[in-house]
């Protein structure tokens, strides 16, 4: 499929509409780079992100702060054991009319109506109102009283998890984990960079932030990165690559075997290439090649690849393996 005109121009406008949303939103936020570049794959793909990072670290002030810059609504959720599902997706409440006395339901929206959702340590909530926000996000619809409500496009839900303090957690299954198209990892920052934070006093942000995209153009934007084509060398080597993480595949390496107890599913196969896509846009490429599956595979694997006792006990991370499947597959191609 030959990519038209129109189609090359909007790259190459996404492209230059990266360069100033990061630019914005290093206006507040210091450093943070990947996990910037990151986020914007995700939203311009369409998926959803779980933000793994310890608290203190501008979790919520980074998808704040890209919402402003994206002119979308925001809105945060902060989960907790007694939140139940109607107080994300929203309720029925009995009126009364005043002058013929009848009574009937009216809908009252819940936070999950937004542009970006920020569901803020989804973990601590109980199993059914976690599922509530993941329908959500996999139907991009809410169902209350028997009505089906639409969510209005762009939709992006935004997950964070404490990775210390686990005592009255739900942890989610493996199969909602699945849903999130990236896991991302918000780490310490650099020296330079912390030295910069601490001149900063916390909660005292003055910067005005200019607008850089709107819910109308990310729509044709991702839009447009389902168009993107993609050569059958770069689908066999992300279905090869996905296939290697699974112990019972008999091509899968030793170390697979010994440390995984499942591998990724075909869905992180489409995520892979759909990252790809999106990642060759925003540098200005119209063709994806293998060093944006490479660019976009940590995110995508690391909460899919399910590891055993025999990893746990010797530290062995999920990156590590997704490092390792890398280099063999560097082999393999040679």
């Amino acid at each position: 499929m030959k990519s038209s005109k129109d189609d090359i121009k909007t790259a190459e406008e996404l492209k230059e509409a990266k360069d100033g949303i990061k630019k914005e939103i290093s206006k507040v936020i210091v450093g943070q780079e990947k996990v910037i570049d990151e986020l914007l794959t995700a939203l311009i793909s369409g998926g959803h992100c779980l933000i793994i990072g310890v608290p203190g670290l501008a979790k919520t002030l980074l998808v704040n702060t890209l919402s402003k810059v994206l002119s979308l609504k925001f809105n945060r959720i902060q989960f907790t054991p007694d939140l139940m599902p109607s107080d994300i997706t929203g309720t029925d409440i009995l009126e009364v009319d005043t002058e013929s006395g009848e009574r009937s339901f009216r809908f009252i929206k819940g936070p999950v109506f937004a542009n970006i959702v920020l569901a803020d340590e989804i973990n601590r909530t109980p199993p059914k109102t976690q599922a509530a926000l993941l329908q959500a996000m996999q139907e991009y619809q809410v169902s209350a009283g028997g009505v089906t409500y639409k969510l209005e496009p762009p939709f992006f839900v935004l997950a964070t998890q404490n990775p210390i303090e686990q005592e009255g957690t739900y942890p989610l299954p493996e199969a909602q984990l699945d849903r999130f198209m990236f896991n991302l990892l918000i780490e310490y920052p650099e020296e330079e960079d912390e030295i910069e934070i601490a001149k900063i006093s916390p909660g005292y942000i003055t910067e005005n932030l200019n607008s850089i995209l709107d819910n109308k153009r990310i729509i044709k934007l991702q839009q447009l990165v389902r168009r993107v084509p993609v050569s059958d060398s770069l689908l066999k080597y992300a279905v090869r690559l996905v296939a290697l993480s699974r112990p019972g595949n008999k091509n899968a390496p030793d170390f697979i075997k010994e440390w995984m107890n499942w591998g990724a599913s075909p869905r992180a196969t489409q995520y892979l290439i759909l990252a790809a896509k999106t990642n060759a846009l925003l540098e200005g490429r119209f063709t994806p090649g293998i060093k944006d599956i490479k660019k976009v595979v940590f995110p995508v694997l690391r909460h899919r690849l399910i590891t055993n006792f025999n990893a746990e006990a010797e530290g062995i991370t999920t990156d590590r393996i997704i490092h390792l499947l890398l280099e063999r597959m560097e082999k393999v191609e040679k």
